[in-house]
């Protein structure tokens, strides 16, 4: 694919057709919605962190005559509650959530839709419960390595984006600087409210500026805010700190033959420094079953051009049958 083809467009803009917020274990309530046609194809779109949200943007990907649309923010998350909680909150937390809405829902089998920590997510539920999932269709896949997450905050994306990346490490002393991830913990949990919000909102704003190929004035606004970057930058750095709450380094990756019966197509831009391209070709080796497209332009965000119009491939695909 290259810059002079016609691409596809996201659908036109929908709203829910419900909401409301499920109770979950450990004191948290996750808030969902379903979009598009009540007795349509099941989706889940899985979004990515940990610690983002849903947002209408992601509704415009499958076509809403044919798919029952359901989107849901994970624990902490968006409009879930408690805000920017980090307490009982792990992987497998999330992917007891969604087995949970699943059954809420009436759902028998539903396709899972996600990018970078979505991906993640996806992959988790996909291989603890495979006989519930239709199909998988991810982009910007992260498989929740030590050397992925050393990569992006520690040495790699800084030789990229080392204006960035002077800003990241700006609160942080250089004596602590030899461990980004436990430095930036060590402040994100801090009992003073002044220097959590310092920390999420550095943390938050070097990943606004690294997602695409062109930067989004608009995404650098959103993750400098106080609410949002809270948030993300907590719970993500929570997850990363903790190693994803995996029993091993590189656990999705060794459980990939449990995903041999799914259907499944990975989007991936060439370059994406945020999740670097060699995951999505180190799991589609481990799964053969899975069709990968890589997008010559883009790089790690959902909506660039390239990513827009292979994922909307995708779910036409399936929605075909």
């Amino acid at each position: 694919m290259g810059l002079e083809r016609d691409l596809l467009k996201p659908y036109a803009t929908i709203e829910p057709y419900a909401h409301g917020w499920l109770d979950v274990t450990g004191g948290h309530e996750i808030y969902y919605e379903e979009c598009g046609a009540p007795g349509g194809k099941p989706v889940l779109i899985v979004h990515g962190g940990p610690g983002g949200a849903s947002n209408p943007t992601m509704r415009r990907f499958h076509d809403p005559r044919l798919h029952r649309i359901v989107l849901f923010d994970q624990r902490g998350c968006g409009r879930s509650r408690p805000h920017a909680c980090i307490d009982n909150n792990t992987t497998w937390d999330l992917v007891a959530d969604m087995e949970r809405l699943r059954r809420h829902l009436g759902i028998e089998r539903w396709q899972l839709f996600g990018g970078s920590w979505g991906s993640t997510l996806a992959l988790a539920y996909a291989q603890t419960f495979p006989e519930r999932v239709s199909e998988l269709v991810l982009r910007g896949i992260f498989l929740l390595r030590q050397a992925e997450l050393d990569w992006f905050y520690q040495d790699g994306c800084n030789w990229l984006f080392p204006d960035a990346y002077a800003e990241f490490v700006k609160p942080i002393p250089p004596a602590e600087r030899g461990n980004m991830i436990e430095a930036y913990h060590r402040r994100l949990v801090h009992a003073d409210r002044r220097v959590q919000i310092e920390a999420a909102r550095a943390w938050s704003v070097y990943e606004g500026s690294t997602m695409s190929l062109l930067q989004d004035p608009e995404r650098l606004r959103l993750f400098s805010t106080d609410n949002y970057a809270i948030a993300f930058a907590r719970i993500e750095c929570h997850y990363f700190y903790n190693r994803g709450f995996m029993e091993q380094d590189g656990q999705l990756l060794a459980n990939a033959n449990r995903l041999r019966r799914i259907p499944g197509i990975i989007v991936h831009g060439r370059y994406d420094v945020v999740t670097p391209v060699r995951s999505a070709l180190d799991l589609k080796a481990q799964w053969k079953e899975a069709e990968l497209a890589i997008v010559p332009d883009a790089g790690h965000a959902l909506t660039e051009p390239g990513i827009v119009h292979e994922l909307i491939q995708a779910t036409r695909r399936f929605a075909r049958g």
